[in-house]
């Protein structure tokens, strides 16, 4: 069992104003609450956040009424919410009494989209100078798209990602989570952890510029440096590796497998295992480049020994044998697997009502602690009184 991170928060005393909604934002948001800072989410006193709404499935309390959808609660979690509607002059003034206090604010409007309330980066600055802003579009701030809107779904289209995810024969695919706004909200933690350090060292806050395109272009990793080394656009390969062989999916008597063969070693021992023990010193497969070459070849070699495996067992003798293989998991295998279990992977977290709402922890551990709040995402300006209690009081 993990500990709470309760008793030792690294951003105790850090205070983020989040004015962002659905994804991205929120998951910066709910990282930095993890870690201990005090995120007080502005939500419109009319529904909120609109994945409140993004369900069903909806998270029921004890007495059966909705606790909002689950999407919410997947990115909200150790907030606390405040209500107002900053197109008011008064709810404006409360947003420019809370930036006074804060030490960061994460918007995601469109850009300009807050100037027109004097609630952007330059106004805010003039009355908190160390504040740091993190500003998070589909385009960014600059550009000849900045002033489209962006999805996830589109951004993955259009940064290539999609390009290369899919069946050769088949359709472009996205990925089954909206991983653009979740890269970007990862990368906008650094950023704005990194920015944090500078301005607490010089007094000087700063602007940050978060795209959603740019984040998901970075992010294509090796496939970015497969075309810049040679010129030519990757493609789509399935469940196979561009650069690695074998280095995929692959048939059992009774299911798939993965196998992730990344050097000549563990090569010679899959061979060894599956009775091809000539396969090592033919010249098609006997380095890495040769294999990936021959990729197709390799396959039907590989499938007309693994199709005579049940899945389990394979599994089983690959580990023995020091081969990296895995099964394909359900989601619902994957939270009842014994490594996830013992990591404390799900947390259930009480609310005022002594509501159990539950969530998935931060993936950081921090000298064994696990980096999660203690408490879940909020109701609709559940702290609005207690917050602007707190303003009153200096």
């Amino acid at each position: 069992m993990t500990k709470s991170i309760a008793a030792e928060r690294p951003l105790a005393g850090i205070r983020v104003i989040e004015l962002a909604r659905v994804l991205a934002g929120p998951w910066a948001g709910q990282m930095l609450a993890d870690l201990g800072a005090d995120v007080i989410k502005i939500e419109h006193p009319d529904g909120g956040d609109e994945t409140r709404g993004w369900g069903p499935p909806f998270i029921t309390g004890a007495d059966g009424k909705p606790l909002s959808a689950a999407y919410y609660h997947a990115t909200n979690r150790g907030k606390r919410s405040v209500a107002v509607d900053f197109k008011t002059d008064d709810g404006q003034a409360v947003i420019r009494r809370l930036a006074a206090t804060a030490d960061v604010v994460i918007e995601n409007f469109k850009v300009g989209g807050l100037a027109k309330y004097g609630l952007d980066h330059a106004s805010l600055a003039a009355i908190n100078p160390k504040l740091v802003t993190c500003s998070i579009t589909g385009f960014g701030q600059t550009g000849p798209y900045k002033d489209r809107p962006g999805y996830d779904f589109i951004i993955q289209g259009m940064a290539g990602f999609m390009s290369v995810t899919g069946e050769p024969a088949g359709q472009p695919m996205k990925a089954g989570v909206a991983i653009a706004d979740v890269f970007t909200g990862i990368y906008a933690v650094a950023a704005i952890e990194a920015a944090l350090i500078r301005a607490l060292k010089t007094g000087r806050g700063c602007h940050i510029d978060m795209a959603l395109m740019d984040v998901m272009l970075a992010a294509m990793a090796n496939q970015n440096m497969n075309f810049l080394a040679t010129g030519k656009a990757p493609r789509r390969l399935g469940n196979a590796h561009p650069n690695i062989a074998p280095y995929q999916v692959i048939e059992t008597a009774d299911g798939h497998i993965i196998i992730a063969v990344g050097n000549d070693g563990q090569f010679a021992r899959i061979c060894a295992l599956l009775e091809l023990e000539a396969l090592p010193a033919d010249p098609r497969f006997a380095t890495n480049a040769a294999r990936v070459e021959n990729r197709a070849a390799l396959t039907g070699l590989l499938s007309e020994k693994t199709r005579r495996w049940q899945r389990d067992d394979l599994v089983a003798a690959c580990e023995t044998a020091n081969v990296p293989t895995g099964p394909i998991n359900s989601i619902a295998d994957a939270f009842a697997d014994p490594q996830i279990v013992a990591r404390a992977m799900r947390v259930d977290l009480s609310d005022a009502a002594g509501n159990a709402i539950p969530s998935v922890r931060m993936p950081v551990m921090l000298d064994g602690i696990a980096a999660c709040a203690d408490r879940p995402s909020p109701g609709l300006g559940e702290h609005t009184e207690e917050v602007l209690a707190e303003l009153e009081a200096g």
